[in-house]
């Protein structure tokens, strides 16, 4: 799989770009601020619909503009055009020329995996984090989880709002605590399920980054223990003061710990970068093993961030993305691109949001 064909309508910085790429690894080369880090957004955008750096859509609009288009076409077992266009008054997304009408549909067309400064969130920041971690790689792997996740937020919502009525119909409360048991123990299940098969990736993983230096372990910790509706039942008087579901997949958290310790509390900001570093290394590894080909690799300056330990850490991912004939897009300035990978890169240059192909790098000697 990889992006053939990039086209970009003022987003961000990018008033007009048509791009195409070939399989392999794109370095993105330019200043700070002159739009990298927004072509591997649009990436992300495709492939998961939302932004990696965590903000909403009009973030994305050009200024001046009213509404940003992506577009794209991607090769994988066949050639897929991708359209798509948000304002303020209209979103649309296309695939081939028909809308989309259920996103369950539409991820899996292009798998990516972004690897950025945000990612330390994953290890430092709250619990909404790792849970949207778990829930990314569950709906690129199994394209019943997203729709399951989406009617759990809607019977959510629901109860929330009753809670918060004066005086609760309790026939409709009842009615939407069947629905939210039913639907969160399947979530349960699924993100229990996942945590054996991707914990030893992530340990591994981080094994090699930090070249054995301490034992990493992943936990799921749902907040539900035993029985959903019977714990449901216990907190229904709290439930009441707080006007809101205390317990549930949505209070879910994914424990880190390094050496049986808490990497949020006790690693070092070097150890809780390699940690982040390696999950999203099991994430591509994981689609790697499912699908049968790498995700798309969008790298933003993360390996100026690491030492040459750690950079090596990662190379043998990027040589299984490279022989297996799949894409990266790194970004880096002039001066700390790695130079130990050692093979041919096509470069681009990053200016004032224009995008020039300038030689190709010859592999090191």
């Amino acid at each position: 799989m990889h992006l053939a064909h990039l086209r970009l309508r003022d987003f961000r910085n990018y008033a007009r770009l048509d791009a195409d790429f070939a399989p392999g690894f794109h370095l993105l080369l330019g200043n700070n601020a002159q739009g990298k880090t927004n072509i591997l957004e649009a990436i992300y955008l495709l492939a998961t619909l939302r932004s990696f750096r965590g903000v909403g859509s009009a973030q994305m609009v050009r200024h001046g503009a009213k509404g940003y288009f992506v577009g794209a076409t991607v090769i994988g077992q066949a050639a897929r055009e991708v359209k798509m266009y948000w304002s303020a008054a209209e979103r649309k997304l296309a695939l081939d020329g028909h809308p989309v009408t259920r996103l369950g549909d539409y991820l899996g067309v292009l798998r990516a995996v972004a690897f950025c400064t945000e990612d330390l969130q994953l290890v430092k920041g709250a619990a909404r984090s790792r849970r949207r971690f778990l829930d990314l790689l569950l709906a690129q792997t199994q394209p019943s989880y997203l729709p399951l996740l989406q009617r759990y937020a809607t019977a959510l919502r629901s109860r929330n709002a009753l809670l918060k009525q004066r005086t609760t119909d309790e026939a409709a409360l009842e009615s939407f605590t069947r629905e939210l048991v039913t639907l969160g123990n399947q979530l349960i299940k699924a993100r229990h399920e996942l945590l054996p098969r991707i914990s030893p990736l992530a340990r591994l993983a981080y094994r090699r980054i930090s070249n054995d230096a301490e034992e990493l372990r992943l936990e799921y910790q749902p907040s539900v223990k035993q029985d959903f509706a019977a714990e449901l039942t216990r907190h229904r008087e709290r439930e009441r003061s707080f006007r809101a579901t205390l317990i549930g997949p949505h209070r879910d958290d994914l424990s880190l710990l390094l050496n049986d310790k808490s990497a949020a509390q006790f690693a070092s900001e070097g150890q809780k970068r390699t940690l982040a570093v390696a999950l999203k290394m099991a994430q591509a590894e994981y689609l790697t093993g499912i699908h049968g080909s790498p995700p798309v690799l969008l790298i933003d300056d993360v390996m100026g961030e690491l030492d040459l330990q750690r950079r090596s850490g990662l190379l043998p991912l990027l040589e299984r993305t490279h022989h297996s004939s799949g894409q990266v897009f790194m970004t880096c300035t002039d001066e700390n691109w790695p130079r130990e990978l050692g093979r041919r890169l096509q470069r681009w240059e990053v200016k004032s949001g224009a995008l020039e192909c300038v030689a190709a790098v010859p592999p090191s000697q």
